[in-house]
């Protein structure tokens, strides 16, 4: 156990961390369609300038209009592996203000805990990897290969930020990833995939007084719903609750008729749409899955001749799955084990990340980083100062760790 008390770097590092971290948090950067200033594209700025003073290779590259991601690296200038620290500069709303006990972008701190949007989810943790490339260059730490400090927007939407990262060919030769989330320092070696969908029901408009006149899109959904329900219920009993990840689950989360134009207490509208976030784990395949909902809609058409619906898949995210013998887990779990004094603890995410799309391209992900993982998008978010300090740490030894020169 490496005893952090006796580590000259340590305070430096925690005070960095802290500073940079409520730097960050003070940029209001909730995308906004309406508001150029309030998207992620000040936050990129002044991530693209630190890193600039840092002295690393640094570029910025739009992922959509006032929408940038910002790429650093650091190159040892010795051939071997590239890491790469994923961790995103978008947050969600602050949402009412007045429920706040603090200003959501004051990252006021009391009692060793910093408040405001993003200090949990992740600008706290995007924080913590900055420090910890600082922290190498600072004292000079030998390594051989790259580092790679990715820093998305838009991860909280359709991650049109790590998208365009890997579509500009900069995740090609990296040999392993650690995005940097909430995740109370667990070891997170497995995620869950996410299905994004849009179910639309179609009917006529009619009085509410004569509804026989129309047809009613409502009860449609309605039994659309509950015919998913049964579907959910089917594959909890079918897979069973995964260590790591929990139970599949089917939501519906958005149910809205008329879908255009003004509601009417005394109209049938034409329209119903609601939107599905299906989660799934090990063991569920989304086309299987997506064949099941249409035949659903298939079954209910037979039997109800003026049914009409449609579904349209707008995400498609597998559950993705590293293996703890994998050399980027190995990095990470010795240095929590050095430094903690204590053994892993291995866990799934329970939503998807960044992580999803570089996987599919092959790269072994492991998501760890400070803050309790029950906090994100709540009002009052919040991270202890020195669970920052601590995972600082954790990036700074598992890069090292695994850009170790094996000759020496």
């Amino acid at each position: 156990m490496i005893k952090l008390s006796d580590n000259p770097s340590y305070l430096r590092d925690k005070d960095e961390v802290i500073h940079l971290t409520q730097e960050l948090v003070r940029i209001e950067s909730v995308y906004r369609p309406n508001d150029r200033d309030g998207n992620e594209k000040k936050a990129a700025n002044y991530v693209f300038d630190y890193l600039k003073a840092l002295g690393l290779d640094v570029y910025i590259e739009e992922a959509a209009p006032g929408r940038p991601n910002v790429i650093g690296i650091l190159d040892s200038g010795k051939p071997g592996k590239t890491l790469l620290f994923e961790g995103h500069t978008d947050v969600v709303t602050e949402g009412d203000r007045e429920l706040w006990t603090y200003d959501p972008f004051g990252a006021v701190i009391e009692n060793g805990i910093m408040y405001g949007r993003g200090t949990n989810d992740t600008k706290g943790n995007l924080a913590c990897a900055i420090t910890a490339v600082r922290s190498i260059i600072l004292d000079k730490e030998p390594f051989t290969g790259k580092i790679i400090l990715c820093v998305p927007c838009d991860e909280e939407g359709m991650m049109i930020g790590i998208k365009k990262f890997i579509e500009n060919g900069w995740a090609r030769d990296v040999d392993g990833a650690i995005i940097c989330e909430p995740e109370e320092n667990q070891l997170c070696i497995m995620q869950k995939g996410a299905l994004r969908v849009i179910v639309r029901t179609f009917g006529k408009m009619a009085h509410g007084a004569m509804p026989l006149s129309g047809i009613n899109p409502n009860t449609r959904m309605a039994k659309i719903i509950c015919e998913l329900d049964e579907l959910e219920q089917r594959e909890k009993e079918r897979l069973g609750k995964h260590e790591y990840l929990g139970w599949p689950s089917i939501t519906p989360t958005i149910l809205q008729a008329p879908v255009s134009g003004e509601a009417q207490i005394n109209v049938v509208p034409d329209q119903c749409m609601t939107t599905l976030d299906i989660r799934t784990v090990p063991g569920q395949n989304h086309q299987t899955l997506i064949s099941q909902m249409n035949g659903i809609l298939q079954k209910l058409k037979e039997n109800d001749q003026d049914f009409k619906a449609e579904l349209e898949v707008i995400e498609d995210r597998p559950w993705t799955s590293t293996d703890r013998n994998d050399p980027v887990v190995k990095a990470v779990a010795s240095a929590y084990s050095d430094l903690t004094g204590l053994p892993p603890v291995y866990n799934g995410v329970p939503g998807a990340t960044d992580g999803t799309f570089l996987s599919l391209e092959g790269i072994p992900i492991i998501t760890i980083g400070a803050g309790d993982r029950e906090v994100p998008h709540q009002i009052d978010e919040y991270i202890e100062v020195e669970e920052l300090a601590v995972t600082t740490q954790i990036y700074k030894q598992a890069a090292l760790n695994f850009l170790k020169d094996d000759r020496l």
